[in-house]
């Protein structure tokens, strides 16, 4: 090429949780069963979208405008129906027009980054969710900036690490909030919401707040927005209904923009998102106009609590099998549909691996291994993956430096649950023991 067509940023795009995906396919052409437990789809492990909503949708199809262009920023009415339901929480008041619509959060997350300026930062927890880290980082042309998420606190932030680091860090400009968090699965409590509101108020920062899993949370716990608690700082909340309804095939998500009034540079950041959006036309319209069908409608409420409660049930089924090994820090989760398990330090060494019958499988994960400076987690997950066929995925791929692994709590059968998660458990043993 004439050029470098590449920018600096492109060897920040990473994505492990899909990328394992390659090699399990490989284990898989061996003959080996999987399970599968390195993306969060609920329809994947059998959850069923209720027949009340599938009615709902099939008579959208009927109507031969859904098949059209929607407005560029959203469907009005879709938009305003969401105003009004931040608005009822009693926070930060909003608009229709404080609302754009995206093909899913992940495209909404890479605009975001896109239109911040390349020498400006926003920092974001760790273990980081690799779509926001990679597309910071990608921004950038460097590897991201983070806070720490701690293992030993319940996997709360420690926000002497994000004062410090936004303090001594000027050219950071924006903190991110995953909330409910992946892959944490947990659920930041009010008083540090309010702490990170006030870091960002001192030093003049945007707030960035992942919500798409806000309203799933059980056990107890209960997620603030960040309209709740964002006073007059700017800032933006994620929203979509991909986990929610769930309905990850629509690719639909959206921003709420808090703010916007009180700071004409967060103001024209925010047209600039709409003006990007406007040169793609617009969002998907179809499930744009199910979302007020949906989540207006009577039973949508008792729906989501009957599934987080279930959700709450398997959380604690996990935390009963998994959270008595003595070498794995072990927090169960309140929030969201992921665990975080972490392996203590100095357990998993180099020559550890589990038993594979399969002498082409063995000699295909022995090359996997054989990398130069692989992570220790990494080769567990390799390992654990070709012997049981469980695909999990390595947590020091979530920009950390902790050795460990996430896994989901979606699985619908829990007799399937139980019987998978005592296998995990029995090769976390035996690879420990090897």
């Amino acid at each position: 090429m004439r050029h470098n067509i590449l920018s600096a940023g492109a060897k920040e795009l990473t994505y492990e949780i899909r990328e394992i995906v390659k090699k399990a396919e490989q284990v898989q052409a061996t003959g080996q069963p999987l399970y599968w437990e390195n993306i969060g789809d609920p329809i994947q492990k059998r959850a069923q979208v209720p027949q009340w909503m599938k009615e709902i949708i099939s008579g959208l199809t009927l109507d031969n405008s859904t098949y059209s262009y929607c407005p560029s920023k959203g469907v009005l009415a879709t938009r305003q129906f969401l105003a009004e339901r931040n608005n009822q929480r009693g926070g930060v008041q909003i608009t229709a027009d404080d609302i754009l619509f995206f093909n899913g959060l992940g495209d909404a997350i890479g605009k975001v980054y896109q239109y911040i300026h390349p020498g400006l930062r926003v920092i974001g927890p760790s273990p980081a969710y690799s779509t926001h880290s990679s597309a910071e980082a990608a921004h950038a042309g460097q590897e991201p900036i983070t806070y720490t998420l701690d293992p030993d606190n319940h996997w709360f932030p420690d926000l002497d690490d994000l004062y410090n680091k936004v303090k001594y860090n000027p050219t950071i400009i924006g903190i991110l909030i995953i909330n409910p968090d992946n892959p944490t699965g947990m659920v930041y409590p009010l008083e540090s919401l309010q702490r990170i509101v006030a870091i960002a108020r001192e030093f003049k920062l945007l707030l960035i707040s992942d919500e798409i899993y806000l309203n799933i949370t059980y056990n107890g716990a209960r997620a603030y927005s960040l309209a709740e608690v964002i006073g007059e700082v700017p800032g933006i909340a994620m929203k979509g209904i991909s986990k929610e309804l769930p309905w990850p095939g629509s690719r639909c998500g959206w921003m709420e923009y808090y703010n916007r009034d009180k700071n004409p540079e967060f103001a024209r950041f925010c047209a600039v998102l709409d003006n990007a959006k406007m040169i793609e036309v617009c969002s998907t319209t179809l499930p744009q106009l199910a979302i007020p069908l949906i989540m207006g409608d009577a039973r949508f409420a008792r729906y989501r609590q009957e599934q987080n409660e279930r959700i709450g049930r398997r959380s604690r089924l996990i935390a009963d099998i998994l959270g008595t090994i003595p070498e794995l820090t072990f927090n169960e989760t309140y929030g969201a549909f992921y665990n975080t398990i972490i392996f203590r330090e100095g357990v998993l060494r180099l020559h550890q691996q589990l038993p594979i019958a399969n002498p082409q499988l063995r000699a295909m994960v022995e090359g996997w291994v054989a990398e130069e400076g692989m992570a220790l987690d990494k080769r567990f997950v390799y390992y654990l993956l070709a012997a049981t066929g469980i695909c999990v995925v390595p947590i020091s791929s979530f920009c950390s430096q902790l050795q460990g692994f996430r896994v989901t709590l979606l699985e619908e059968d829990e007799e399937v649950l139980v019987r998978v998660f005592t296998q995990l458990r029995d090769a976390i043993k035996g690879y420990l023991a090897s």
